[in-house]
C-alpha cells in the first residue's frame, strides 16, 4: 500500500506498547506511510529507543513515553501531551497489554482474573477516554489489537479472551456513539504470529507443542503470521483514505483460525 501524509488527518499516531514486537512493526509501518509517531513502553526503555531510532531514520518525528496504563492520570497526561506536542492526534493504536499465562478457568483465582482485567480492559479505557476529544477534533481513528480467540475460543485462554472482549465492546461502543463526530473505531483480532506475546509464550513454554499443533491444524492457511501482517491491517484501518467508510469492524489476522 503506497500512502502519503494526506492519508492521515493531521497530528501523530500514538501507539501504546510500541516497544513490543507487534507495536514496533506498527510504528515502523505508520512512519513509512508518512505519519509522525508517539509510542509508549512499560519497562523496556532500550527497545523503545531502538524503535525511535528507526522512525527518525525514516524522516518522521517521534516521542517516547513510559506509561503504566492502569494509571488513569498518567494515561490522560500522555494522550494530552502527544496531541499538544504534535498538533493533534489522528490515531490511537492500542497494542499493549500483559503477557497472558495459559490457565484453565477452574485454576484461575478471582484475584488473578481481576488483575488482568484491570491491566488490559481498564488500561485501554484509561487511554481511549481522554483520546476522544482529540479524535473528535481531528476526525481520527482508534485501532485496538485484541484476539482471534473472541471468534474461536482456545482452551486455557480466559485471561486473554475476557479482557479483550471488553476491549472489543468498547471499540464497538465508540464506533456507534462517536461516528457522528467523525471518529472511526476498529479492531484487529490477532492470531498466532511470530512476534510479541505469542513468541514470548512459546519461548517460556506456556505454549506447549500440543497447543501449537492444535493452532496449526485449525488455521485455514498452511503458514503462520508475522508482525508485519498485523501492522498492515492496522495501517489500513488507520488510513483516512482506504478505511474512511469502515468503523465498528474487526479484521482477524489469524490465517483463518477464527473460521
Amino acid at each position: 500500500m503506497t500512502m502519503g501524509e494526506a492519508d492521515f488527518v493531521g497530528g501523530a499516531a500514538l501507539v501504546t506498547g510500541g516497544s513490543g514486537g507487534l507495536g514496533r512493526a506498527i510504528c515502523r509501518r505508520l512512519a513509512e506511510a508518512g505519519s509522525d509517531v508517539a509510542l509508549t513502553y512499560h519497562r523496556n526503555a532500550a527497545a523503545a529507543e531502538e524503535v525511535a531510532t528507526e522512525i527518525e531514520a525514516l524522516g518522521r518525528r517521534v516521542a517516547i513515553f513510559q506509561l503504566d496504563s492502569e494509571d488513569e492520570a498518567a494515561s490522560k497526561a500522555c494522550v494530552d501531551r502527544v496531541a499538544a506536542d504534535f498538533g493533534g492526534l489522528h490515531t490511537l493504536v492500542y497494542a499493549s497489554g500483559p503477557d497472558i499465562p495459559m490457565t484453565h478457568i477452574s485454576k484461575t483465582p478471582p484475584a488473578q482474573f481481576r488483575s488482568f482485567m484491570l491491566q488490559d480492559a481498564v488500561g485501554f479505557y484509561n487511554l481511549v477516554h481522554p483520546a476522544i476529544p482529540h479524535l473528535r477534533a481531528s476526525k481520527g481513528s482508534i485501532v485496538a489489537l485484541h484476539t482471534a480467540g473472541l471468534r474461536r475460543y482456545p482452551a486455557r485462554d480466559i485471561l486473554s479472551v475476557a479482557p479483550k472482549a471488553a476491549v472489543e465492546a468498547i471499540v464497538r461502543g465508540i464506533a456507534k456513539e462517536e461516528g457522528r463526530y467523525g471518529i472511526r473505531a476498529n479492531g484487529v483480532g490477532v492470531g498466532s504470529v511470530e512476534a510479541g506475546m505469542h513468541w514470548r509464550l512459546r519461548e517460556s513454554g506456556h505454549y506447549t507443542p500440543e497447543t501449537l499443533e492444535i493452532a496449526r491444524r485449525n488455521r485455514g492457511l498452511p503458514y503462520g503470521g508475522r508482525a508485519e501482517d498485523v501492522a498492515e491491517a492496522v495501517l489500513y484501518l488507520a488510513s483516512n483514505r482506504t478505511a474512511r467508510y469502515v468503523t465498528g469492524q474487526t479484521i482477524n489476522t489469524c490465517g483463518g483460525y477464527a473460521l
